[in-house]
């Protein structure tokens, strides 16, 4: 594909998790696994079409309203998965910048502590970069933003779309060319509202753990088609 067509940032609402482990009669834990594991798909997805970043949102700020025990198992497998991404030495643990974007701080201390130790440990890597969205809300994160543009003093004739876009959780990032849902669902519901405003949206009916990279190539040749015209 040539690459002036390609989107450079890609961000993933991955949805449909649970009713693909009802449909199959698979266990709650075991298709949050699946799905989990499939970010990683995903992510050599893009290193193969030199696409250097991917967002995905992996915990929203609702899904802590969620039954306590099934909160319990994705914090086990949080765990379980960046202790992986700790003890992998391959190559792609070399190529790939791992950030964690969100309230972090609601999670527990164990999951804090080593969320830190992959950034630290992957912070410089600059081939790609996996952003991974836990604990996030979009309201949240401009709630978050303009509290700490009045707590860092700025008087209101001063804050800009500048101001605001270095505040947020994503500042420094470019904004997602691409946004792909799966599951059928045909809204963002919140993902990025400030960042997402010029991206180019390609809804998938199939649930996440079905998403295949037929369906991510899918996606890119529709986005190839497409003419940006950002407003203008």
């Amino acid at each position: 594909m040539d690459n002036e067509n390609k989107p450079s940032h890609i961000a993933i609402i991955p949805d449909g998790n649970r009713r693909w482990g009802e449909l199959h009669g698979i266990a709650r834990q075991e298709a949050y696994a699946i799905g989990i594991r499939k970010i990683g798909d995903v992510a050599k997805w893009c290193r193969d079409e030199g696409i250097s970043m991917l967002t995905m949102w992996g915990f929203s700020s609702e899904n802590f309203e969620r039954d306590s025990a099934e909160i319990e198992v994705l914090f086990e497998l949080f765990k379980k998965n960046l202790i992986d991404i700790l003890t992998n030495s391959g190559k792609e643990k070399q190529q790939i910048r791992v950030r964690f974007l969100g309230r972090i701080e609601k999670f527990p201390k164990e999951v804090q502590e080593l969320m830190k130790k992959v950034e630290q440990e992957t912070a410089r890597n600059s081939e790609y970069q996996l952003n991974l969205l836990l604990s996030y809300g979009g309201r949240d994160e401009i709630i978050d933003a303009f509290r700490e543009i009045l707590q860092s003093g700025k008087k209101a004739e001063e804050i800009d779309e500048k101001t605001i876009a270095e505040h947020l959780y994503t500042r420094g990032l470019p904004d997602p060319d691409l946004i792909i849902r799966t599951s059928g669902e045909q809204r963002l519901s919140g993902l990025m509202p400030w960042q997402t405003v010029y991206s180019e949206l390609y809804f998938c009916k199939k649930l996440w753990p079905d998403f295949s990279k037929e369906d991510f190539l899918g996606a890119l040749s529709d986005y190839a088609k497409r003419r940006r015209r950002f407003g203008k």
